[in-house]
């Protein structure tokens, strides 16, 4: 069986990707979470991640420590990984990777923390062109390929890599467009993403260096985590 090893679920989006994937799919796995730690995580995610970074999967004696590496190595053993059609999947790949690698300024300004709600200080021109790419490439998935999901009907990779983006938009009132809005709203609603969410609240780990960026970027109005730091 596939073990997928992650972080704290209320903070790290890079968790976030594989895990939705394959509980949305179906794709059975053993969750092994080690929390962050104040500092470096070098020394206790090294245990099980040659990068010393999440999520890292361990499959049949294989080491994966990359979510983009992931997800490619569990389309090698599962078909709905990426979508069937080709012109479909590749424009999925294509805003996976964009994904993957791009959208800095969305990643800063707005880190992911599932629990809080937060008024934003300011936006930076930088994250207004993130959120202007952001709505004008998932505008693209809707028209070409007709939704409700970015690359169509079913879940499929690319939504997988854009899930963490859903909370963001939740926590920090992003304006998107109603396509874009409905898409994120869909993403919220699906199953795996209830599983993460209350789970992440109910955590009982508070990582100070993480919620201080969240305290750099804007206001708190809204908490909802129902441990304490400890």
């Amino acid at each position: 069986m596939y073990q997928l090893y992650i972080a704290n679920k209320n903070y790290s989006s890079w968790s976030l990707r594989p895990w939705v994937l394959m509980t949305t799919l179906g794709i059975a796995f053993e969750e092994r979470l080690t929390p962050f730690v104040p500092g470096s995580n070098w020394t206790p995610f090294r245990h099980f991640s040659p990068s010393g970074t999440v999520p890292c999967l361990h499959h049949n004696g294989q080491i994966i420590w990359d979510s983009l590496a992931i997800i490619e190595y569990l389309a090698e053993h599962h078909v709905d990984v990426w979508p069937i059609d080709l012109k479909a999947r590749t424009w999925a790949r294509c805003a996976a990777a964009e994904m993957h690698s791009g959208f800095s300024a969305l990643r800063q300004e707005c880190p992911m923390n599932c629990a809080v709600r937060v008024d934003l200080n300011s936006r930076s021109d930088a994250l207004e062109r993130d959120i202007l790419r952001l709505d004008e490439l998932w505008q693209q998935g809707f028209s070409q390929f007709g939704g409700p999901y970015l690359a169509g009907a079913d879940f499929s990779a690319v939504d997988a890599f854009f899930a963490p983006v859903a909370f963001r938009v939740r926590s920090f009132a992003i304006p998107l467009s109603p396509a874009s809005m409905r898409y994120v709203s869909l993403l919220l609603n699906t199953e795996a993403m209830l599983q993460w969410d209350a789970a992440a609240i109910a955590e009982p780990w508070v990582d100070q260096a993480h919620d201080d960026e969240i305290a750099a970027a804007g206001t708190i109005v809204e908490d909802r985590r129902t441990a304490t730091a400890g």
